[in-house]
């Protein structure tokens, strides 16, 4: 884990209502491109560890028999059971509040296991050694997030930028220069090298496929307040008794970027990483 840092409940405190209508999608095809590499016929049963509220498992839910997912936090099992009911998936989803470190040793055997932008939030060793016991032996792990190297051009854009970095001095000036993280702090980010971590857990060498984005997205100011809200160095919590303030000030940049409220970005394109039982 990150040194100065530990996990507590108050991580995603809040920010549950605001993940689905803020993160931005994963691109276009990923789905296919997964199913394809694992191979996925509508049987087996994925675990979607960190699910926050159900983005990955309720997307892959009809690829296999039976999806659970895994969150720590109340409020994003909450928004997830909310929106599988919604899309018609109860019958095939189940949600379980508990640490990745801390997994119930009734849940079954998997054919697949996925962490959507989770995975650097837990004790990886032990989460790895422990997923890969509850992996049959053809199982596979499957770590998806937004690719962090590619450039995302803002020319030609019918709406003005996203504001990114007045965004973040703003919040700085709310709630210092050092990244929040629950009730503590992230000088230094959170860690990185997930190949490494399913090496020594002893899986075979990674699988690498990057599904292009690229095009435009169309933003709402009421989409970037709440993507915002959405992380966890922004979540409601931290800013106390100063949040409606804050949001006041956060909505006044926005409209003072685009008076008509309508942002623009690229796309972002999709990793996915896949590790096989040796």
């Amino acid at each position: 884990m990150v040194v100065s840092w530990e996990w507590d409940d108050t991580l995603f405190s809040g920010a549950a209502p605001y993940y689905q209508r803020g993160r931005l999608p994963y691109a276009p095809g990923w789905i296919d491109t997964l199913a394809e590499a694992l191979t996925l016929d509508g049987q087996g049963r994925l675990l979607d560890i960190g699910c926050g509220p159900g983005t990955l498992a309720l997307s892959l839910a009809d690829h296999f028999s039976e999806t659970v997912g895994v969150d720590p936090d109340r409020g994003m099992i909450a928004e997830a059971t909310q929106l599988a009911e919604d899309a018609g998936l109860s019958q095939k989803t189940r949600w379980i509040q508990a640490l990745a470190e801390e997994l119930p040793a009734d849940l079954g055997m998997f054919t697949v296991a996925s962490f959507g932008n989770s995975f650097h939030w837990m004790d990886r060793d032990l989460v790895a050694a422990t997923v890969k016991d509850l992996l049959q032996p053809t199982g596979a792990v499957v770590h998806i997030a937004d690719l962090k190297t590619e450039t995302r051009t803002v020319e030609g854009l019918p709406h003005p930028a996203v504001p990114y970095p007045a965004i973040q001095d703003l919040v700085e000036h709310y709630l210092g220069p050092v990244r929040r993280a629950g009730r503590g702090v992230l000088p230094n980010g959170t860690p990185g090298n997930e190949a490494a971590v399913f090496s020594r857990a002893g899986f075979a060498d990674r699988e690498r496929y990057v599904v292009p984005g690229g095009h435009a997205l169309v933003r709402t100011a009421d989409e970037v307040v709440a993507l915002v809200f959405s992380t966890s160095s922004s979540a409601p919590h931290l800013f106390g008794v100063q949040r409606n303030v804050f949001e006041a000030d956060l909505r006044q940049l926005l409209a003072e970027t685009s008076p008509t409220n309508r942002f623009s970005e690229r796309q972002p394109s999709t990793e996915i990483f896949i590790w096989r039982k040796r």
